[in-house]
Parts: C-alpha cells; structure tokens; sequence
C-alpha cells in the first residue's frame, strides 16, 4: 500500500483495474478519514444516464478500505481483511463529480489491537456517504469490514 494518495492511485491500477478504469480516485487520506472520488462517464453509466451503482460501490469501498490497508501496514502485523457484508441506500441520481467521504477510521486501530490480543477474528462497520458537487446526497453505503491474524 501506498504511503500518499497517488501512490495508492498507482497501486489501485495494479490491484483494482476496473475501480482504475471507472475513474475511482483516493484523494485523501488520514488515520481517520479518507475521501475518494469519481466522475459520471460513459464507461461508468447504466442505461438511465446515471453512474452505474456499482461503481459508486467500488469508491465507497475504497473510501473504507484505504483506511484498513494503511492501519494494517502500520501496525505491522500479517492481518487478512475482507467486507463480509454491506448495504446501500441511494437518495439521488449519481452525475457529475461524486464525492465519497468516510470518517470511520477511528474504529480500525480498536481492532486490530483486539485482534492482535487475542488472536480472534474482529467485525467492525463503517460508513462512506456520496455528495455530487452541489453537496447532495446521492448515496450512502455501509461495509462491515472481517480482520484476523494470518497464519
């Protein structure tokens, strides 16, 4: 994983061609908060002149994700992640530039330090809310995140 945004850019096209392709982009990313983005394209659209619900998926996952692979990585550790659940909502159609944003990421290091304590695989939930440019709510996904010490 990347230590800055356009390095994990490049490790997205490595690693997640298709997100790379629909124009999936991190941003931004902290301990805490990670902000992705996409623009409707016609790669990216279903046959309603929208941006096709799974490529809000793919950036709102991402907007989760980063954050796990970064805390991961910093604690140093062999520890296998994996979304085990989600669900959507979807307020809005999905055209222009979407912003997706979650502020989750205090939930990770809790645990991984659990994790690591007690050898036990941890679920946790986390939220990455889509806005198009006029700060609208397009849609809202939830990803419940598996964690567990490899080996």
């Amino acid at each position: 994983m990347a230590e800055s945004t356009s390095k994990f850019n490049t490790f997205l096209f490595f690693k997640l061609p298709s997100a790379w392709w629909c124009g999936v982009r991190l941003r931004y990313i902290d301990d805490t908060k990670a902000v992705t983005t996409v623009t409707h394209r016609w790669v990216n659209q279903n046959p309603f002149k929208s941006m096709f619900w799974a490529v809000q998926g793919m950036a709102a996952e991402l907007s989760t994700g980063a954050m796990v692979i970064g805390q991961i990585q910093k604690s140093g550790r062999k520890i296998s992640m994996l979304v085990q659940n989600n669900n959507a909502h979807f307020s809005k159609k999905a055209t222009g530039k979407i912003t997706f944003t979650c502020e989750d990421g205090h939930l990770i290091a809790d645990a991984i330090q659990k994790t690591i304590e007690t050898g036990e695989g941890q679920k946790f939930w986390m939220r990455s809310v889509g806005v198009n440019t006029d700060g609208v709510v397009v849609s809202t996904f939830n990803f419940e995140w598996t964690i567990k010490l490899k080996g």
